[in-house]
């Protein structure tokens, strides 16, 4: 199976104008998006809570989680994100993708609209 990196305009909710580029490993399995600390920073994206994971060998870490903007092609969505660490992978979760109104075909690995339901 292969892999899926799409690249995303990442900005503050506060200041939406300024984006910033992510080159995204899309991962469906993941709840939330992880971005390089250093690139939330820069944007002026503020943690807001700590959050405890486990990681697939068992390993509970703490991260921690803000909000931002996800910018692709015509498509806006605001979503929870997690403050990366140094070996941290660059991540594309599913709520990111549901927010965008997209869905990761996990046979074709390609994106496709999300039949959006009222």
């Amino acid at each position: 199976m292969g892999l899926t990196v799409l690249e995303l305009e990442v900005a503050n909710p506060s200041n939406p104008e300024i984006t910033e580029k992510v080159d995204f490993l899309i991962d469906s399995g993941a709840v939330y998006s992880v971005i390089p600390e250093e690139i939330l920073n820069n944007l002026g994206i503020k943690p807001l809570a700590d959050q405890e994971f486990r990681l697939a060998d068992g390993t509970k870490i703490v991260r921690k989680k803000g909000v931002a903007v996800f910018k692709y092609e015509n498509r806006i969505g605001g979503a929870d994100v997690i403050f990366g660490e140094e070996g941290d992978s660059v991540l594309l979760g599913a709520l990111t993708l549901e927010s965008l109104g997209l869905t990761l075909d996990p046979l074709k690995r390609e994106l496709k609209p999300l039949p959006m339901i009222l």
